[in-house]
């Protein structure tokens, strides 16, 4: 038996206008899924439960049968394990995002309005170069950032630093697009010497050659950073024995990287793939067919393309992204686990929704599919990878961590 999970992060959105009051995955041509879809089982789940933040950790941790509530302690941690940083108990991770923040003519950096969370997606490259330049200001401090990918980068401070605890109040810079950074920064114990950082940050990136560069290429420059998603390493049950499966997750992103290491699955890795709606979709899927191959039989699929789209309120690339999902990654997997002449399950879940209009994450059901090839039913149209489709169907799991149990049938 195969099984295939795919997370097309974000996808899942609210009606729109423009669209004619259809989401985004209404509007995509998605014949692969949508097929699957008609021939299995919809419904929405719950996939962060109330009271958690609504963020791709918590999400992920969920869809993979892991109840967020008692095993999400922050979401640098996981990110740090994928990077290779080893962490003790006594450390304290930190997010740190290489971010642009415009000053719009103000001189106090509490004025200065968050523009992009990703600093327009740098590469890793370019985010080197700041990195060592931002540690060469901050070793007086006893900090050191750790190369991460892209924007996404990583602080570890034990607990014997004036700053190692979790006691903060911090917002994600992707929750406050186009707003004055002075009410987000960090708040608690401590927090006035991050804040500290990140105004110095300006003065230390503003001007370096590779935001320089960048402006010139018309693009954002990665002119400040902003410290968030704290936390300690987590304990997380092995996966492979929870669900009986040898199993690997093939992802750009750092994070979930991380929940993977520390589930006991394999990471692959794959050239070319980063994130956003450019990344190696064929890639993906062919290193997907070729783990089957080499006697994996589950694989953990996760695109942050379409997350990506609706943070930066792109329509026209989120649906571009999810039809380039269902055509380049599920139809070539899909057509391998049909000809390989073993039976196959198939779940498709977005992780949360990120509605284009707030561009950011919210805790609302997302809709999932399940085909399993050794049950599949008489074809029906109204069956179709959508929040409205799902909502109709009326088969809603309020605690969204248990659907891998029932996915895999334990």
């Amino acid at each position: 038996m195969k099984y295939l999970i795919v997370v097309p992060d974000g996808s899942a959105d609210n009606p729109i206008e423009s669209l004619g009051g259809r989401t985004p995955l209404e509007a995509s041509d998605l014949p692969c899924i949508n097929g699957l879809a008609a021939r299995g089982e919809i419904g929405s789940a719950r996939t962060v439960p109330e009271g958690i933040s609504p963020g791709s950790d918590s999400a992920n941790l969920s869809v993979m049968g892991y109840d967020p509530r008692k095993y999400l302690t922050g979401r640098s941690p996981l990110e740090a394990a994928s990077i290779g940083l080893e962490m003790s108990d006594s450390d304290i991770s930190f997010r740190v995002n290489l971010i642009t923040v415009d000053p719009a003519g103000a001189d106090s950096y509490e004025d200065f309005i968050v523009k992009d969370h990703a600093a327009g997606d740098i590469t890793t490259e370019e985010a080197a170069q700041l990195v060592d330049v931002l540690n060469e200001h901050f070793a007086q401090d006893g900090l050191y950032i750790h190369l991460g990918t892209g924007y996404r980068q990583c602080m570890i401070v034990d607990k014997s630093h004036p700053n190692g605890h979790t006691d903060y109040k911090c917002v994600p810079p992707h929750d406050i697009l186009d707003q004055k950074a002075g009410p987000y920064l960090p708040k608690g114990r401590g927090a006035d010497h991050f804040t500290d950082m990140m105004r110095r940050s300006y003065d230390i990136l503003k001007d370096h050659p590779v935001n320089k560069a960048r402006i010139k290429r018309g693009l954002n420059p990665a002119n400040s950073i902003w410290i968030w998603g704290q936390g300690t390493r987590p304990d997380l049950p092995d996966f492979n024995e929870k669900y009986g499966v040898k199993g690997a997750v093939i992802s750009a992103v750092d994070l979930i990287k991380g929940i993977a290491m520390f589930a006991g699955l394999d990471v692959l890795k794959v050239d070319g793939i980063d994130g956003t709606k450019h990344t190696n979709f064929t890639g993906k899927a062919q290193a997907a067919i070729e783990a089957y191959e080499n006697g994996k039989n589950f694989i953990y699929m996760h695109i942050e393309g379409t997350d990506e789209c609706s943070h930066q309120g792109d329509l026209e690339g989120k649906i571009k992204c999810a039809e380039d999902i269902d055509s380049k990654v599920v139809t070539p997997v899909y057509r391998y686990l049909k000809e390989s002449g073993d039976d196959f399950k198939i779940l498709v879940i977005p992780d949360h929704r990120t509605p284009l209009a707030i561009r950011t994450h919210t805790s609302d059901p997302v809709p999932f599919l399940i085909y399993d090839s050794r049950h599949e039913r008489t074809p029906d149209e109204r069956r179709q990878f959508n929040e409205r489709a799902a909502l109709a169907a009326g088969n809603h799991i309020e605690d969204g961590f248990t659907l891998a149990d029932y996915f895999f049938e334990r």
